[in-house]
């Protein structure tokens, strides 16, 4: 079977390894390959330091995201889907600047493929968001999303989805408004709230009940800081959110908006 999908793409003079970019930007779709991509005229190799994906420096081909996000300003708000249903929602700002925080997209060469993510995983092509110097604007983990299979255009997060929106009489800097702006940073790309969301990859955090309704404090925050630690299953795929990434203070305001959600069900 494989020898006669290779065997296709040859006659179809399309290179066997070439994976397609999605984009869907509110001026009509587009598809760019792999190849299309390495090519590009500012595609270039970039060196970065601490990858989030990889825990290590890694090196790549990559073009400025800002070069393939044409019709998009900074007020415009984008997703990033994965194969594996990974929805990294992402405002257009930090996406569009030239520095010192940059947005690239890497593209992985079939000549030089990159390492595996882990045991039985895949590498993180064909497409990766990475950053160059993350650290100047405060670029978080979940905005570096792997295995890209769409980019697009969206409303915002809470125009789309009115059910994960806490109660707006609560003053716009509570803990509560805080922690809903951390809950879509960290949690919402993999998990749903009140069925609402576009993440495929966690269960729904308020539905049929909150993790703050079943677990006890101390051990939902361990659950958080470090997943395994609590339970344990081969398959898991949640990361850990170490102080680095979520303060403690953070971590009390997510809590506070997931607390707080649980009382406000459909």
């Amino acid at each position: 079977m494989r020898y006669c999908l290779m065997l296709l793409a040859l006659v179809a003079g399309l290179p066997v390894w070439a994976a397609q970019l999605h984009l869907e930007l509110g001026n009509g779709e587009r598809q760019w390959s792999s190849e299309a991509l390495l090519a590009h005229p500012q595609a270039q190799a970039i060196a970065v330091d601490h990858d989030v994906s990889y825990k290590r420096p890694m090196h790549y081909r990559g073009v400025p995201l800002s070069a393939l996000l044409e019709g998009i300003g900074p007020d415009d708000h984008l997703q990033a889907v994965a194969n594996d249903g990974f929805a990294a929602e992402m405002p257009a700002a930090p996406l569009l600047q030239q520095g010192p925080a940059r947005a690239w997209l890497a593209v992985e060469d079939p000549d030089h493929p990159w390492p595996a993510l882990g045991k039985g995983k895949g590498s993180a092509g064909p497409f990766y968001l990475v950053w160059t110097h993350p650290q100047a604007s405060g670029i978080r983990p979940e905005q570096w999303p792997f295995q890209i299979a769409t980019l697009r255009k969206l409303a915002p997060v809470q125009t789309r989805f009115p059910a994960l929106l806490p109660d707006p009489q609560l003053p716009a800097h509570s803990p509560e408004q805080r922690g809903f702006a951390l809950f879509q940073q960290n949690c919402l790309v993999c998990h749903t709230l009140n069925g609402a969301g576009d993440g495929q990859v966690g269960p729904d955090l308020n539905t049929p009940h909150s993790p703050t309704e079943y677990f006890q404090p101390a051990y939902l925050r361990m659950l958080i800081r470090n997943p395994q630690s609590v339970r344990h299953w081969p398959q898991a795929k949640m990361p850990g959110f170490t102080v680095d990434v979520l303060s403690e203070n953070d971590l009390d305001e997510l809590l506070a908006y997931l607390t707080h959600m649980a009382g406000r069900r459909p």
